[in-house]
């Protein structure tokens, strides 16, 4: 069978225009792949250039953080070891540092009244295993001021000495002392700034967890004190239950501040003619000791104001109808 001689040159133009299709569509993969690569690349670059820049700013904070803290600068210092562990928590020694910081200015709030012989500390020549045994025994007596210290003592002369149980220690001994100061010494402040320390070197147990809950929940409602009695009443209103006695420096109590609060924001609801919210309050201030008898009967006779008493019909001669009375 013979071939038809006109196809022959069509099919081959077909292959040709087939052959430059694919090689247009290669050069176009390998066009994008090779724009692709080079996005990449320079993403790539990019947050490395970022994250070398970041490990840059957090080492410069670090070291004049170290400066700071030599020359005693200490708010300063915190604020530099703060921003440390912010951007890296796991910084090498920025932990310890920041926990001197925080010793040292709690030492200059409060100066002892003895001066000091010399400007220049005392080194401190005990050895590593007389610094861990103090720190232990100090952790027995509960003196958690002189365990704190010692240990990081020992841990500015041997970082690496019992570097497990140290850290155990200081746990301990800040986790203790921060709800000793948020129970024992009003100082609501620096107790839940020691439970945020001791958060660094292990998880809080559910109760000190709840301790800064509940001084969370007292330092919000002690802000609107005298600028919002409602929300004031209503944040000591979720602490006083679970927290009667907590206080701070002014001495009041959760439940001291919760029954003032809920007074005056009734007062504050009748001023505004809001009865019987005003009458809700009051009765929450009577429950909790208040002497509110006489504001409280006033309230209530304006939300539920008494129901007059209709009049008896007039008498009518004998015989008759009754009269129709007013307005009947």
């Amino acid at each position: 069978m013979e071939a038809n001689p006109s196809e022959t040159p069509r099919s081959r133009k077909k292959g040709v225009l087939r052959t430059l299709l694919i090689g247009l569509a290669l050069l176009l993969l390998i066009a994008a792949a090779s724009a692709y690569a080079g996005y990449a690349n320079g993403m790539q670059q990019r947050r490395a250039a970022e994250a070398t820049q970041i490990a840059s700013d957090i080492q410069t904070q670090f070291q004049l953080g170290l400066e700071d803290l030599q020359a005693k600068r200490y708010d300063l210092a915190r604020q530099r070891f703060e921003f440390v562990l912010e951007q890296d928590p796991n910084y090498p020694g920025a932990v310890d540092k920041l926990t001197e910081a925080m010793l040292a200015l709690n030492a200059t709030a409060t100066p002892t009244i003895v001066p000091t012989p010399t400007l220049t500390p005392t080194p401190d020549l005990r050895g590593e295993q007389q610094l861990f045994e103090q720190a232990q025994a100090a952790l027995q007596e509960e003196d958690w001021d002189t365990a704190i210290e010692t240990l990081l003592a020992l841990r500015k002369r041997n970082a690496s000495y019992q570097a497990v149980q140290v850290d155990g220690m200081l746990y301990i001994a800040l986790r203790n002392r921060g709800v000793q100061k948020i129970l024992q010494q009003a100082d609501l402040e620096g107790g839940t700034y020691d439970l945020a320390l001791a958060e660094r070197f292990g998880p809080l147990d559910a109760e000190a967890k709840n301790y800064r809950i509940w001084v969370s929940l007292y330092v919000t409602g002690a802000s609107f004190w005298e600028i919002d009695w409602g929300q004031a009443a209503y944040y000591f209103g979720q602490v006083a239950p679970l927290a009667p006695n907590l206080r701070d420096a002014s001495g009041m109590t959760a439940s001291q501040r919760y029954l003032i609060a809920t007074q005056k924001y009734a007062d504050y609801l009748m001023d505004n003619k809001a009865w019987c919210k005003a009458e809700e309050q009051y009765r929450i201030a009577q429950s909790l000791g208040a002497d509110v008898e006489k504001a409280l009967k006033r309230a209530h006779n304006k939300c539920s104001p008494p129901t007059p008493t209709p009049l008896p019909p007039t008498p009518t001669p004998e015989g008759g109808a009754p009269s129709p009375t007013p307005g009947g």
